[in-house]
């Protein structure tokens, strides 16, 4: 964990607090067409009786990531971007982490559209990088299995591996049961499943091998 973070980190950091900035300035119109809407598209009737008509678009499986709903949702995705990233693109190299990172959040975003498609209904939009920190968090813990992680809330010091596997069985739990409404579980599920695929296909455990091994 440094403060001297590498670039990319650092690039991703600036993007989101600039995009959020602009978020405060043009309220909800990048939310319009720039959130991960659910797949289709529908018609809303305003006040002064105008209309929009939003949906998905192809572009958002990536746009939605550098939105927030609100300052404490960007701090703590920024920090946990700060606390994880600089060590994984130290690791992965500039090019590999900007991979891996969008891989684990264009997965996120797919499995939250098939979430919404075929449990939950409703048509609401999805903004935030947490499906991408979820899948750096997931390689943190591949990684660094036996570097010790101290929690806010309690302060209790935990192996990597064990922070990252509980973190994720609470996900879980949260999701199937719907607790905590507003929090898209399921595609912090699906960036740490991204993350676990790729790394194992970059490893050659996985069926379709790359034509290089970049980690073992």
């Amino acid at each position: 964990m440094y403060f001297d973070l590498p670039p990319m980190t650092r690039g991703l950091i600036i993007a989101c607090v600039a995009v959020y900035l602009l978020q405060m300035v043009t309220g909800s119109t990048l939310d319009l067409y720039f959130a991960l809407w659910p797949l289709g598209h529908r018609t809303f009737v305003g006040g002064d009786g105008s209309t929009i008509t939003v949906g998905f678009q192809i572009w958002q499986l990536v746009t939605f990531a550098f939105l927030h709903g609100g300052l404490l949702h960007l701090f703590f995705n920024m920090f946990a971007l700060f606390m994880f990233g600089g060590p994984i693109e130290r690791l992965f190299g500039g090019r590999e982490f900007l991979i891996y990172y969008f891989v684990c959040t264009v997965i996120a975003a797919i499995a939250q559209l098939l979430v919404i498609k075929y449990f939950t209904g409703g048509f609401y939009p999805t903004i935030g990088a947490s499906g991408g920190i979820f899948g750096l968090l997931l390689a943190y813990g591949m990684m660094y299995p036996h570097t010790r992680i101290m929690l806010l809330f309690p302060p209790i010091p935990m192996p990597a591996w064990l922070f990252v596997t509980g973190y994720g069985a609470i996900e879980l739990v949260l999701g199937v049961t719907g607790t905590e409404a507003g929090v898209a579980h399921f595609a912090h599920l699906g960036g740490m499943a991204g993350g676990f695929l790729l790394i194992q296909y970059w490893r050659g455990k996985l069926p379709i091998k790359p034509k290089r091994r970049l980690m073992r």
